[in-house]
């Protein structure tokens, strides 16, 4: 049996890419459709051919992490695009992505767009959230102000940690996450759209998921979103998502704080001595609060 991954799936053909380099067009078996298994682009799989054009999926090969917005599985990295200005950065979604990203168990790289054209205090406001991430331990990439970043500054910036690993790009629409990747490859050719004046937020661009080889990697760019739903993740979990807020939790008095209203949390402890940034902290209590008012979603015959 033949083994790839799921480079493009595109009107129920997907596209498997060998070791070796060769693209193959194949289409799932029934068997996928009957237990309701839709084959994810990052899939690694097994397949038979007869020629390129015509290949039949067999097997799924375990996932060690997917997406469903966007749909990807068997990430390596995820390349949270947030700009600087149109849309305004906020720590509240920079959070909801990054949370999102570590329940997944995807590294998180933080690279900030259009300070091109930023002010000076638009971007040292900026630069100072960024040195409260790198504090936490996250790699941020903030290219000077008024410099346009060329290709090539691009790449180098980004090399270190693209190689060998399967990306997404994540973040709000109209951020740059499809001109940042047409710097990185022209022939890429992603369509672009500028922000939507009525909404406040860029329109859709991508149509499809696809992974695309650049730089020793293989790169997905995808579409924008803003609404992250956090249906999966318990109270307990929520805090793992926060590095230096599970890290200091281990110090609570009671092992299952949540860092709510018990007593003897040493994590508001740590907020108000300024240990933890306060803005991490109102973000973490925010999504705490959509989970624990989450409606509950029943299965089959009424069961939870």
């Amino acid at each position: 049996m033949n083994k790839g991954q799921i480079i493009k799936a595109l009107s129920g053909f997907y596209y498997i890419k060998t070791a070796e380099g060769t693209v193959y067009q194949t289409r799932a078996r029934g068997i996928f459709r009957k237990k309701k298994i839709t084959p994810l682009v990052g899939d690694y799989v097994e397949f038979s051919f007869g020629t390129e054009q015509e290949g039949s999926l067999e097997t799924i090969l375990p996932r060690k992490n997917e997406l469903e917005r966007p749909s990807v599985s068997n990430i390596d990295l995820g390349i949270i695009v947030m700009s600087i200005s149109d849309p305004d950065f906020s720590t509240s979604l920079l959070d909801r992505f990054l949370v999102s990203v570590e329940y997944k168990d995807i590294q998180p790289l933080i690279y900030v767009t259009k300070t091109d054209i930023a002010s000076e205090a638009e971007y040292n406001r900026v630069k100072t959230i960024c040195k409260d991430y790198e504090k936490i331990g996250y790699a941020v990439i903030l290219p000077e102000q008024g410099k346009t970043m060329e290709p090539e500054d691009i790449k180098e910036s980004l090399q270190p940690y693209v190689e060998d690993k399967t990306v997404v790009f994540i973040g709000q629409s109209g951020a740059g996450k499809s001109t940042l990747l047409n710097k990185i490859d022209p022939q890429l050719n992603i369509k672009t759209a500028g922000t939507s004046k009525s909404l406040g937020r860029g329109r859709h661009t991508t149509r499809h998921v696809e992974l695309i080889p650049v730089m020793g990697s293989l790169i997905a760019d995808t579409p924008g979103f803003s609404a992250i739903q956090f249906d999966d993740i318990t109270e307990q979990e929520l805090s793992e998502c926060f590095p230096e807020i599970w890290e200091k939790g281990k110090d609570c008095r009671f092992s299952s704080c949540i860092h709510q209203n018990e007593p003897d949390c040493a994590v508001k402890a740590a907020v108000e001595e300024g240990e933890i940034a306060n803005h991490r902290y109102k973000n973490y209590l925010q999504v705490l609060e959509e989970i624990q008012n989450r409606k509950p979603r029943y299965g089959k015959k009424g069961e939870k």
